[in-house]
């Protein structure tokens, strides 16, 4: 082409609309896909996400109420949730084989350990001034209404003809919390770790069944089997509430239960607002109403009538830690509880 020739740069009527047409294509389109992308970033952002939720099987119905209270929070606005509720340690290791989580409560702090150690949790999950625990209870008897066999004591368990349902402790996590409840309560009397390790395994003759979960096995109570059931507290004013024949007994002697939570560490920052949403006094609140015991002490004096303090209440770190009391009483292999089940044909795997 001649450059200084006029003629030959204008390029033909047809061939000048075509770029102009193929530019205004391309940026509407990049007009689409920029709006495509902000709305995907949207979904993630403070408004609009969703939330994996991944608990033990007891706090069900505290979120259907704690849930819908967080949606109508500023941080809350948009906000939805896929839920799961099973027994802990299934729970637990089912998001550490993949399930997908972005909040996880569990029973006891031995399964957001499991996480810690997977890489799935955030090792300084547990640094507020709560330690990671979002709330509290007691380890109860359940029983008849009435109490027609007259149980108060852990004595009164291994008396002759009394049936005592407790959950699998190597599936549930409450199960674990009710046994070493029942093993502190013998050094609270006086007994020597042996003599409280017998009383473990008279009190497993006891036992005619051994459900997945804390809820599976207050189900199982609340449709006639057994005489007692070691449950938590908060189990045991949910059944009252619905209407089931029940009482329960704390004894003087029992474990203060602490329920650990945190975010995944891929969790989007609305799931983070949400645990800080838990702590505040109106969920704390809504917890206690389902029979929690709040750790925020306002919270918890205010419903200080409600739950008392047993005279020998005592904690997992009165009897070594958990990972002494896992590795002694429920490691698979070897532990003391282990041992016991084996003997009765239960499995520990």
């Amino acid at each position: 082409m001649n450059a200084a020739n006029p003629r030959q740069q204008r390029p033909a009527r047809g061939a000048s609309r075509r770029p102009r047409a193929r530019f205004a294509l391309a940026a509407l389109l990049a007009l689409a896909l920029a709006g495509a992308v902000a709305a995907c970033g949207a979904s993630t952002s403070a408004n609009g996400g969703k939330i994996a939720l991944v608990a033990y099987s007891t706090p069900e119905k505290a979120y259907d109420a704690l849930i819908p209270a967080f949606q109508k929070t500023p941080e809350g606005k948009g906000a939805s949730f896929t839920t799961s509720f099973g027994a802990s340690g299934d729970q637990s290791r089912a998001v550490e084989a993949g399930q997908p989580a972005d909040v996880v409560e569990f029973s006891l702090e031995p399964d957001m350990q499991r996480l810690v150690d997977a890489g799935i949790v955030p090792a300084d999950w547990n640094q507020n001034r709560y330690h990671g625990f979002v709330t509290d209870s007691v380890v109860t008897f359940i029983v008849r209404k009435g109490n027609p066999k007259g149980i108060h004591t852990w004595d009164d368990l291994v008396k002759p003809g009394v049936e005592v349902i407790v959950p699998n402790p190597f599936q549930s996590g409450g199960a674990r919390w009710d046994i070493m409840a029942a093993y502190g309560a013998q050094l609270n009397e006086g007994k020597s770790p042996a003599q409280a390790q017998a009383y473990l395994k008279e009190l497993f003759q006891h036992v005619p069944v051994q459900p997945a979960s804390a809820n599976d096995a207050l189900s199982a109570f609340t449709n006639g089997k057994g005489d007692v059931l070691l449950d938590y507290e908060n189990d045991a004013l949910e059944a009252q509430a619905a209407g089931a024949s029940v009482d329960y007994v704390i004894p003087d002697d029992t474990i203060k239960i602490e329920n650990p939570i945190a975010t995944t560490k891929d969790a989007p920052q609305q799931a983070k607002d949400f645990v800080k949403f838990l702590y505040t006094p109106e969920a704390q609140q809504i917890f206690a109403d389902q029979g929690y015991r709040p750790v925020v002490p306002s919270v918890f004096q205010r419903n200080a009538d409600r739950f008392p303090t047993p005279p020998g209440l005592f904690t997992i770190d009165d009897l070594g830690g958990w990972d002494k009391v896992s590795t002694e009483f429920f490691d698979p292999e070897n532990g003391i509880v282990a041992g016991i089940e084996r003997d009765l044909g239960v499995a520990t795997q």
